[in-house]
């Protein structure tokens, strides 16, 4: 899967239906970013496929193998459906909605369906180059969630706006914002966001 083309600069927001749909062996899947982290763990964009770290939306409709990353580590997500039952290297794994599970990504890989499709979040980063971090946190109207160096705000359930000094920008289902450390991004709303952070080693 090629890298999509899109700025990563604070407070940016990442439509998903701005990204192109693709097939994979259980589904279609649509990047959110990818690249790698500078020196300050700043984000940067990749040269094609040579990225550092990649996060993007997946729909799981059949049982089967995922497709092996040797070299990297995965954090998936169940975002959308009630089950996920994933058998890694021999061991079973049922994936909830909302609980992030970690993985290497040269692990054989094998899903279930026993509630029917899911939609999973998949973050995957090099190992030994990004470390990676998926945490979902509810949202509040009354405590604002920041969003700082390094990291996305994935709007899962829910309704939110960004905030950033006085201005205001509505954030869909599924799409994200990139923090920073400078005027980082503040999130208001009702519902339950994947803060997914990157760091260096």
């Amino acid at each position: 899967m090629t890298t999509t083309n899109r700025s990563l600069a604070t407070g940016t927001i990442l439509h998903l239906t701005d990204s192109t749909k693709r097939k994979w062996a259980q589904g279609e899947v649509r990047e959110i970013a990818a690249g790698k982290l500078g020196p300050d763990s700043n984000l940067l964009p990749a040269e094609g496929k040579e990225w550092d770290w990649r996060l993007s939306v997946a729909s799981i409709e059949a049982a089967g193998d995922f497709t092996p990353y040797g070299g990297f580590d995965r954090t998936l997500t169940v975002i959308a459906g009630e089950l996920l039952e994933l058998t890694i290297d021999g061991s079973a794994h049922a994936v909830e909605a909302l609980r992030p599970l970690k993985f290497a990504g040269g692990s054989t890989v094998a899903a279930a369906l026993p509630t029917g499709d899911v939609l999973a979040l998949n973050l995957i980063t090099r190992t030994g180059a990004v470390r990676g971090n998926v945490r979902i946190v509810e949202l509040s109207k009354k405590r604002e969630q920041h969003l700082f160096g390094a990291q996305f705000g994935v709007m899962l359930q829910g309704k939110a706006t960004v905030l950033r000094g006085e201005s205001e920008e509505p954030l869909e289902l599924r799409d994200s914002v990139i923090g920073g450390e400078e005027d980082s991004p503040r999130i208001s709303g009702r519902g339950f966001m994947a803060v997914v952070s990157l760091d260096l080693p």
